[in-house]
């Protein structure tokens, strides 16, 4: 599912992809938006449910220009996107958090991050072919190698699982870097500044309890 080659190089700014605050930090090419998002695999779901918000956690897969989320076929919006043809409002959100920003005034502490916002129609996939693919795709951009490395899903599971897509095209990313934005007269000040890094890392693998003494480590668990 490769995108076509008139897709154009960049996302159409609307107005709930254009910040009001620190507009320098956005960013709406595809390259961009793409990078965040193939660099994670927990996203937030948000909609709308009986006039209040709600914001989930869920794991996401990109494939092309089109985001998939699964849950559970009760989950309320996957629910009501099967429902409703038209689909259902949504916004995901995908951010990673790289690092802390300590200024010498507590005002201008911050962090460093990269984000993205997608807003858009969500719809339920219906398509058994394209549900799979979904499937494959979500448990491949957890841990690659590891969709071919288990048992896909049998019909009475598929049938308790639901998909829904996303269309990547009211969309925005938003990055900082650097390191704190001291005043001026703040500099002489006795307090140490600079940036924490922060990163995710994966610690050493632990096996199930009733895992086969005879089954080895994968390798593309060695390797991360």
């Amino acid at each position: 599912m490769d995108d076509p080659p008139s897709t154009p190089a960049t996302y159409t700014p609307t107005a709930r992809t254009t910040g009001s605050r620190a507009r320098e930090r956005l960013a709406y090419d595809r390259e961009s938006v793409h990078a965040i998002l193939d660099a994670g695999y927990l996203c937030h779901l948000g909609f709308v449910r009986d006039g209040a918000p709600v914001v989930l956690p869920t794991l996401y897969a990109r494939v092309g220009e089109r985001l998939y989320v699964h849950g559970s076929t009760g989950s309320r919006p996957l629910r009501e996107a099967g429902r409703n043809d038209a689909g259902v409002p949504v916004c995901v959100t995908v951010t990673h958090l790289d690092g802390l920003v300590l200024a010498k005034s507590a005002f201008h502490h911050s962090v460093n991050y990269r984000s993205v916002v997608a807003h858009g129609l969500a719809h339920q996939v219906t398509d058994q072919e394209e549900r799979l693919l979904a499937l494959d795709a979500i448990v491949e951009n957890a841990v690659p190698g590891r969709a071919d490395d288990s048992r896909r899903a049998n019909p009475k599971e598929l049938a308790a699982t639901a998909v829904v897509r996303l269309d990547l095209e009211e969309v925005s990313a938003k990055s900082r870097t650097g390191g704190p934005n001291d005043e001026p007269e703040d500099l002489g000040l006795p307090y140490w500044s600079g940036v924490l890094p922060v990163s995710t890392v994966h610690g050493a693998p632990i096996p199930a309890g009733d895992l086969s003494p005879d089954i080895p480590l994968p390798g593309y668990l060695t390797a991360r």
